[in-house]
């Protein structure tokens, strides 16, 4: 009876969670197809950013908890006229962030920002994570820090700073001007009204423990230390205030290493060589080639793959760029965004507009470029 219990209570918790039972699913099959030694397979999986990204959850839950969070979201709709300028506010603060933070650290601050919203006054939440979500991708793609494929194509092309800069520059531009012409159609002009005008009580305490917490996580991660550091910040909540780890959405780690180990088998197929032999004949064929497959297998993965046969990093870094959009796999931050907003419906509405977002981006890549 307890076997039965236990078991029912896992197939529901997967019925919640289907990217998790995609993946749970697809990875038998992935082995079979494309088998590695079992010591490989831990190889697959960027610990270093599953680390970082544990160390931020924890670090958001608390500023989340503390009430600050709910103070900023207060004072943004004392300021903001009316849901689409705020729509507005949100997506240019969500982008400027992520081209100085990187996406993923720039989405733990703003989506649990704007998930305090929803105490204050009646909000469309999904839909402006939604394009957070999308905002991140945009800004980030300007900065070599940005997002973890900038990162990649950077040092691997050594490249300068102000030079991937100049270069990423009008695409990045475009994507977020593309996405700012959508806020009319997505968001209503009316004035905001506000449930609650007094402020919310804060946790003082454990605001300033998450403070004093974030610059040397960011510095140690930052210099390749992440495991350890979130090691350090899981023993000191561990200690303070254990009942934030509790909370923690752990199946989002669960997901992403299994999305690691699926996605690393699939680019050791050996047609995917024959396929992509000559993307380096043309910016253009690199660009739709890198976007499309940033579909299948994630941006990251893609612009890993694909730097094997071509020198154009322009090409290569505008597409997997664009890939960001559409489907909700095309980039981590995407389904980072959506793990931390459990709204009734996101995933839909997430397509709904990711996928017109990514023709318009890949017209706009390909005119541009």
């Amino acid at each position: 009876m307890g076997a039965r219990r236990r078991s029912g209570f896992l197939l529901a918790g997967l019925a919640r969670d289907p990217l998790l039972a995609v993946l749970l699913v697809s990875l038998p099959l992935c082995y079979l197809l494309f088998p590695l030694p079992l010591s490989g397979l831990a190889a697959l999986v960027h610990w270093d950013m599953l680390a970082a990204l544990c160390g931020l959850m924890v670090l958001s839950k608390a500023l989340e908890t503390s009430g600050f969070l709910g103070l900023a979201g207060r004072w943004l709709l004392v300021h903001a006229a009316g849901e689409r300028r705020l729509a507005a506010m949100l997506i240019l603060f969500a982008a400027a962030l992520s081209a100085v933070v990187t996406n993923d650290v720039a989405l733990f601050i703003v989506v649990p920002l704007t998930l305090a919203l929803r105490t204050r006054t009646v909000l469309p939440v999904g839909r402006l994570v939604v394009f957070q979500a999308l905002a991140v991708n945009a800004g980030s793609a300007v900065s070599p820090m940005g997002n973890p494929q900038n990162l990649y194509i950077w040092q691997s092309a050594e490249l300068g700073f102000l030079e991937f800069l100049l270069a990423m520059l009008p695409l990045s531009a475009a994507l977020l001007a593309l996405l700012l012409l959508a806020v009319p159609l997505a968001f209503a002009s009316r004035p905001l009204r506000v449930l609650d005008e007094s402020p919310p009580i804060g946790d003082r305490r454990l605001l300033w423990l998450a403070v004093l917490c974030f610059p040397p996580f960011l510095w140690l991660a930052d210099g390749g230390l992440a495991v350890p550091a979130m090691v350090a910040v899981l023993v000191v909540f561990a200690v303070w205030r254990r009942d934030l780890l509790v909370k923690l959405d752990w199946g989002l780690l669960l997901a992403l290493m299994l999305m690691f180990v699926n996605l690393g088998l699939l680019a050791t197929w050996p047609l995917l060589s024959t396929l992509f032999a000559g993307v380096e004949d043309s910016s253009v064929a690199l660009l739709g080639s890198a976007a499309l497959i940033s579909q299948v297998i994630s941006n990251v993965p893609a612009a890993v793959l694909l730097s094997s046969f071509t020198e154009d990093w322009r090409g290569l870094v505008w597409g997997v760029s664009v890939g960001g959009f559409g489907l909700a796999i095309g980039s981590l931050a995407n389904l980072i965004a959506l793990r931390l907003a459990p709204v009734p419906g996101i995933w839909w509405e997430f397509h709904r507009w990711s996928v017109p977002m990514f023709v318009g981006a890949l017209l706009i890549g390909w005119w541009l470029i």
